[in-house]
């Protein structure tokens, strides 16, 4: 009998929904991205994911006879184990869609479902930055802030399958600065998320004029063009008020850290994300609060890497669950 060899890793945002082809060994063959098409409801943007299966077959040339199966990654909340997605909020309508059983009577092929962050986690340890480890804490900041437990080389899902929310962890019960979009005060997705880092130093360039710095004519006068990217830029110029904001943002990341350290005692942390281009700057803040803000005696020897895997992430990730 000939030996199924592919995966089809199926990346579900509210933007997009993108679709490849992976080999065992982690060769992406080809990839499609359509999109999602969200804000016309549940059975335009199913119909999308449908497509973008269905091209990616197509323009690889794969037949579904040749597949070992098909994972589907998208945000939550979600019930991995019933194959359920729950409503998630840039999602409109997808209230208790069984996903992977639609798409199985569609291509007739086994199909799992998984997490975002946690189907990330996942290809990194198999094919990525914590390649060689079985205990691992993956952390996506871009927009929110995203995290992924794998213990023993499996996902940690808990109970009802809500584990691993870890940007929701409350770092400062009093914070000022407005809920999180969880509802919640404090939480590190609101004090060090992308928007979140770009909204404080906006604020400061307010009450200083902020005419002397870079990000003045990065962003053309528009203060509120300003976006995580423009402060990287910034901070590559030596633009001083762009690297002690990204230094603080990796002060809070750092903080949290500690306490997710003291938790899980991981073999490897890996950061992805748009945070994860920004390099040495912040990644040195991190590692130095982290390792100082823990009660574990080798904190240090526990590495803190950016992800490998970057923009393709959601589509390996999705892979990887078949595996």
């Amino acid at each position: 009998m000939k030996k199924r060899k592919y995966i089809i890793g199926v990346d579900v945002g509210g933007t997009k929904t993108a679709s490849g082809v992976i080999t065992g060994n982690g060769h992406l063959v080809g990839k499609i991205v359509l999109p999602t098409c969200a804000r016309r409801g549940r059975d335009v943007s199913v119909k999308q994911v449908l497509s973008s299966v269905s091209a990616v077959l197509e323009r690889t040339g794969i037949g579904k006879k040749d597949l070992k199966g098909i994972g589907v990654c998208a945000p939550g909340p979600l019930d991995p184990k019933r194959g359920i997605v729950h409503n998630p909020p840039n999602l409109p309508g997808w209230d208790n869609v069984p996903l992977p059983a639609i798409i199985e009577k569609k291509f007739g092929v086994r199909t799992e479902l998984e997490n975002d962050a946690n189907a990330a986690g996942m290809a990194e340890m198999i094919w990525g930055a914590a390649r060689g480890y079985k205990n691992v804490f993956y952390v996506t900041v871009s927009t929110g802030i995203g995290t992924g437990i794998i213990i023993g080389g499996r996902i940690y899902h808990g109970k009802n399958g809500m584990a691993g929310e870890g940007g929701h962890c409350t770092i400062n019960y009093d914070d000022t600065g407005g809920p999180c979009g969880c509802g919640n005060i404090g939480c590190v997705e609101s004090m060090a998320s992308g928007p979140a880092t770009s909204r404080r130093l906006i604020k400061k360039m307010k009450k200083s004029g902020g005419k002397k710095s870079i990000l003045y004519r990065l962003s053309g006068g528009d203060l509120g063009a300003i976006t995580m990217r423009t402060i990287a830029d910034a901070a590559r110029q030596k633009d001083k008020l762009a690297m002690d904001t990204i230094k603080e943002q990796g002060r809070i990341l750092g903080i949290w850290l500690g306490g997710m350290i003291n938790v899980l005692d991981p073999g490897i942390i890996v950061i992805g994300g748009g945070v994860s281009s920004i390099g040495k700057l912040i990644f040195d803040e991190i590692r130095k609060t982290a390792y100082k803000s823990t009660v574990n005696v080798f904190a240090a020897k526990t590495p803190i890497v950016p992800a490998k895997l970057k923009s393709d992430v959601g589509i390996y990730g999705a892979a990887s669950i078949v595996m």
